[in-house]
């Protein structure tokens, strides 16, 4: 299953050893004018919103520069993990089991880093808690940030990469001219949300039972297979047909190659559907996540 380069980086170490280390390191993440502990106390909810996305700028910069700390390629080893399993899956369904595809190279690394996005951030959400222990022991300071963190550093990494994409659509033949890519940034702002409901639910569920992130890994790895990655979803048994038309990735996948690809716009049926659903699960989610942050402290 593609991720993000968030294990295999060279001198990057466990997340736990970073984890260990976190105590100086908290230490660097301060906010323009702000304390790292606490959000400040006037100003209202303006001055509140400066200081949470000060926190998560930072936070976010910490994240990936501790991930590639000694790292000769640094964030472009973010990169080869898609681009090995772009290489194996285009040898094997052009070559070996052909699918017939127009444009497959564009096609699959669409599904591909769309896909990694989710797994990558899913994955290290699920150890945003429990990898942060110094951080979540400091007096008022927000650990909901956390999850978002992992989300926003994994969309860095997704947006480092559409260059690479945007290389295979000219080699492929292009794209004809259209207003359909200009949405591009309501799709990625629509699977932020989607990953953030999910992102909730995993950090809070893995501070209690540690069991959660094994769980996660084998069922993002069927995920993988059962979601239109490397095929379309036409190409299932029409038996199946109901278990593509309710998986929100599917959509997904497939909105970023309507507008990327063809550029046309999706269909905004199922992407309404997707939104609703990604809503509701983030409210479900955070309340899970709040309720159950008063005791983070006692179960690390």
């Amino acid at each position: 299953m593609a991720q993000f380069g968030t294990r295999s980086a060279p001198g990057q170490g466990s997340r736990d050893e970073s984890a260990a280390g976190a105590p100086a390191r908290s230490q660097g993440v301060r906010p323009r004018g702000h304390s790292v502990a606490s959000a400040p106390h006037g100003g209202g909810g303006a001055a509140r919103l400066a200081y949470l996305r000060d926190l998560m700028t930072e936070l976010v910069r910490r994240d990936l520069s501790l991930r590639y700390k000694r790292s000769v390629l640094g964030l472009a080893w973010s990169l080869l993990t898609p681009l090995t399993q772009l290489l194996v899956l285009r040898f094997v369904f052009t070559v070996v089991l052909p699918l017939e595809i127009p444009n497959y190279t564009a096609f699959l690394f669409t599904g591909i880093l769309v896909w990694s996005w989710l797994a990558s951030a899913l994955d290290q959400a699920a150890g945003s808690i429990v990898d942060n222990r110094e951080l979540v022991r400091l007096a008022g300071f927000p650990v909901a940030v956390l999850p978002a963190v992992t989300v926003a550093a994994n969309l860095t990494q997704f947006v480092f990469a559409l260059p690479i994409l945007a290389l295979f659509l000219w080699l492929g033949g292009g794209v004809p001219l259209s207003a359909a890519p200009l949405l591009l940034p309501v799709l990625v702002a629509l699977q932020f949300l989607f990953i953030l409901s999910g992102a909730y639910f995993v950090a809070a569920l893995h501070v209690t039972f540690r069991d959660v992130k094994h769980l996660l890994g084998i069922g993002l790895t069927l995920g993988f297979y059962l979601t239109p990655v490397f095929y379309e979803a036409s190409q299932a048994p029409d038996r199946y047909a109901a278990l593509y038309r309710f998986n929100p990735m599917r959509h997904l996948i497939g909105a970023y190659r309507d507008i990327l690809l063809h550029a046309r716009l999706p269909d905004p049926v199922p992407l309404a559907g997707v939104a609703l659903g990604s809503i509701v699960l983030l409210v479900l989610g955070y309340r899970l996540f709040a309720r159950a942050s008063s005791h983070f402290v006692d179960e690390l």
